[in-house]
């Protein structure tokens, strides 16, 4: 099969211009492809799997960090199992990231919120 095959197929389209008006042509379907949108169920089920495997992989990391260190913390001290630890550690950094991420989307909100206001666009009391 060649370029003007292809192009011969393309409603609308001739690769040949000697073909003349009164040929028949072929009507044109399109190619079945074999691949469907992903659903929202598919999407879950994956994010299911994906939040399994990181489950697994956090029990394997307390099981190989047990380990017990003392803990100092603003005059507080105490024993804990390394991983347990680490796991609190990174708790902590992400409730810091969602806390800032959070600070940072009610600022964008306000922000919109006033110039739609300014520009009269909806809920500006017209």
């Amino acid at each position: 099969m060649s370029f003007e095959d292809d192009a011969a197929r393309i409603p609308g389209g001739s690769a040949r211009p000697d073909r003349g008006v009164s040929e028949q042509r072929e009507p044109v379907t399109a190619p079945a492809s074999g691949h469907d949108r992903p659903t929202r169920t598919a999407a879950l089920w994956v994010a299911v799997a994906v939040g399994l495997v990181v489950l697994v992989m956090l029990i394997v990391f307390f099981v190989q960090n047990q380990d017990m260190i003392t803990v100092r913390f603003f005059g507080l001290e105490g024993t804990l199992a390394l991983g347990t630890t680490l796991f609190i550690a990174a708790v902590g950094g992400g409730v810091l990231v969602a806390l800032a991420g959070g600070a940072r989307i009610l600022q964008l909100r306000i922000a919109n919120h006033r110039r739609k206001k300014a520009v009269g666009g909806p809920g500006g009391g017209y």
